[in-house]
């Protein structure tokens, strides 16, 4: 049986894999939300700035998709996505294909509301950033 902190990471990526980023219902209304790394680097709070930077992050990409492919409670609070992407630059131009762009997403979750969603390219990374240990 799936813990309800994946059951709501399903249908947030469920949204999202149908291009679907302007529902916030799964979002507490204060939530934090990070681009770590390569990702278009940046932090922005509250529902208004989770759109704000999904637009500013979406707006470098010609048909940005995302797969969540694995689901890890960190901890009762915690939730680790591995994610694949896909899509083009517009400015660079080059094409990320599912294959081979892997991240991940960490999710802090509390009521059943996401309080601060984090997205990695490096996978490695989250983990360390989770607390775990990186995969051998």
């Amino acid at each position: 049986m799936e813990s309800a902190n994946v059951e709501l990471a399903r249908s947030i990526f469920r949204a999202w894999e149908r291009g679907d980023y302007g529902s916030v219902d799964w979002a507490d209304p204060e939530i934090e939300l990070v681009f770590v790394g390569e990702l278009s680097p940046g932090t922005w709070h509250g529902l208004d700035g989770l759109l704000e930077g999904w637009r500013e992050f979406l707006g470098n990409w010609e048909g940005f998709r995302v797969e969540a492919e694995r689901y890890l409670d960190v901890d009762p609070g915690r939730l680790l996505v591995y994610t694949r992407y896909g899509g083009r630059g517009k400015t660079s131009g080059v094409d990320v294909g599912m294959a081979g762009a892997r991240g991940a997403n960490l999710l802090d979750i509390r009521d059943g509301r996401v309080t601060r969603l984090a997205l990695y390219m490096d996978r490695d990374r989250a983990r360390t950033d989770a607390g775990l240990e990186p995969e051998a």
